[in-house]
């Protein structure tokens, strides 16, 4: 019982791991705070551990520097605007889905040589009451979400449709907390696949511009959003944005996986 006990723990701190890695690569420390809940004490105490929780964990790797990341990244290969892309935005109830918040609506806008392939969209049954301060936001109201599935009932479509793609949103480690989350929770596998956030892009991308929330951007190469604080219009504008963004990086000279990742963090492509 005790080993069934431990191996049930080493699975969910697993789980977890592979959930903060989807949002970038991060050193042993921020790994250790945000899986373990290690805050002070020894940094090689950190990585033991983590060496000990993730070792033979063949979705998981080291990089050069010596950061962990999903092994996704490295195998990502070809040119940017090749690459499946699924542009992904929800609207919840709250913050922070470790606070109990729950997805309301998702919707996931395929992306490949440069256009848009797919749409996806669905109110979700929270199961709990909506706010009034986000009904006023978004105009989701619970009568509306009364009759929709709840995220289980669509966890496998959302997973079929994110599998295998680069998880795109504007503040991707918001929206890919709340899938992750909704996923767990209805008991399915997370997708599979590398993340990129337009707003750390824009931020690389636009240094001139002073603002980089999705307004702002969107404004700024003048895409419309028709439907603004709603899954569906939110992830097509995104969608519009990484385009346009995508073609700000290769006038960079970007235009390989591998190199975005090294101009995004401040290094020379290579």
């Amino acid at each position: 019982m005790r080993e069934g006990v431990r191996f049930t723990s080493s699975s969910t701190l697993v789980a977890r791991a592979l959930e903060e890695l989807a949002t970038g690569p991060m050193p042993s420390g921020e790994l250790a705070r945000r899986v373990l809940g290690v805050r002070t004490g020894p940094a090689d105490v950190a990585e033991r551990i983590l060496r000990e929780l993730l070792d033979g964990e063949r979705r998981i790797e080291r990089d050069g520097s010596g950061r962990w990341r999903l092994a996704e990244e490295r195998r990502t290969s070809g040119p940017l605007e090749a690459l499946d892309y699924v542009v992904v935005d929800v609207e919840t109830t709250g913050a922070s889905p470790r606070r109990g918040a729950r997805v309301t609506e998702i919707a996931a806008v395929g992306v490949r040589d440069g256009r848009i392939t797919d749409e996806f969209s669905s109110l979700v049954d929270p199961g709990i009451p909506i706010p009034p301060w986000i009904s006023r936001l978004t105009g989701i109201t619970d009568e509306m979400v009364a009759d929709a599935p709840p995220f289980e009932e669509i966890a496998g479509l959302v997973r079929e449709r994110l599998e295998g793609r680069v998880f795109v949103a504007h503040n991707a480690p918001f929206d890919w907390r709340f899938v992750a989350a909704e996923m767990r929770r209805a008991s399915s596998l997370l997708p599979a696949g590398p993340t990129l956030c337009t707003l750390r892009l824009a931020r690389r991308a636009l240094p001139g511009l002073p603002r980089k929330g999705l307004d702002a951007v969107t404004e700024h190469y003048g895409i419309e959003i028709e439907g603004r604080h709603r899954a569906a219009g939110d992830a097509i504008a995104t969608a519009g944005v990484l385009l346009r963004l995508l073609d700000e990086v290769d006038r960079q000279g970007v235009s390989e996986w591998g190199a975005l990742q090294d101009w995004l963090s401040g290094r020379r492509p290579g």
